[in-house]
């Protein structure tokens, strides 16, 4: 069946889909000894989704440093504890690694959090934005993105807690971890969509700066 997506999916309909949390197993990692083990791991693998977490601010003049670095395949995903352990040489290794594809969403805000923890320079990296340009996509955040190509709700409700707590809470784990494999889970749709051409572009109705409503328009791929 031709999958139909959307230049711009509606965001009052996102509360209304069913909820997508990452099904595999989460590992926190606390000390640098796991994190070598994590990495040795993870760089034996085909294809990564990466994304981070800060410390929200509240007040003005107020900064964090990247609290987490969320790194997962199909099945685990490892959360770094980077508050707690740094920017050791096993995640440089990861970082700057070439040879395993590791997807993510706006990934120069990442790299940019991540430098000011520590220089390396990005290996194999791969930006989603790319590829819902590719397929007509307007919409540049994760939540729409998954509502849009699979029809499922990513929770943001954890975005704004305290990612440098003692414990992450199961919900955070959760959340951190869901935002990592769903890059991957998107990206090799948007790639399946890309290269079968089976979708069905509609483009929706908004006002144009004169206020006028235009019309709907359907491109088949």
């Amino acid at each position: 069946m031709t999958k139909i997506i959307y230049n711009k999916f509606d965001k009052k309909k996102i509360g209304q889909l069913p909820r997508v949390l990452f099904p595999g197993r989460i590992e926190v990692i606390y000390t640098l000894s796991e994190a070598d083990k994590a990495v040795d791991y993870l760089l034996s693998q085909d294809i990564l989704g990466v994304d981070t977490e800060t410390r929200p601010t509240f007040h003005k003049g107020e900064s964090h440093q990247v609290a987490l670095l969320q790194v997962s395949d199909h099945d685990t995903c490892f959360l770094f504890r980077l508050n707690r352990i740094g920017m050791p040489q096993s995640i440089i290794r990861l970082l700057e690694d070439t040879t395993v594809p590791k997807i993510g969403l706006s990934l120069n805000d990442d790299m940019l959090m991540l430098h000011h923890r520590a220089d390396f320079k990005p290996g194999y990296f791969i930006d989603l934005q790319k590829h819902t340009k590719e397929l007509g996509i307007e919409d540049l955040s994760l939540q729409k993105l998954c509502a849009n190509i699979f029809h499922q709700c990513i929770s943001k409700r954890e975005q704004l807690s305290n990612w440098e707590n003692p414990q992450l809470t199961e919900k955070q784990k959760g959340y951190a971890a869901t935002d990592a494999w769903a890059c991957i889970m998107l990206y090799e749709e948007m790639k399946r969509l890309k290269e079968t051409g089976d979708y069905t572009l509609v483009t929706i109705k908004e006002e144009d700066n004169d206020g006028n409503i235009q019309d709907n328009k359907t491109e088949e791929a």
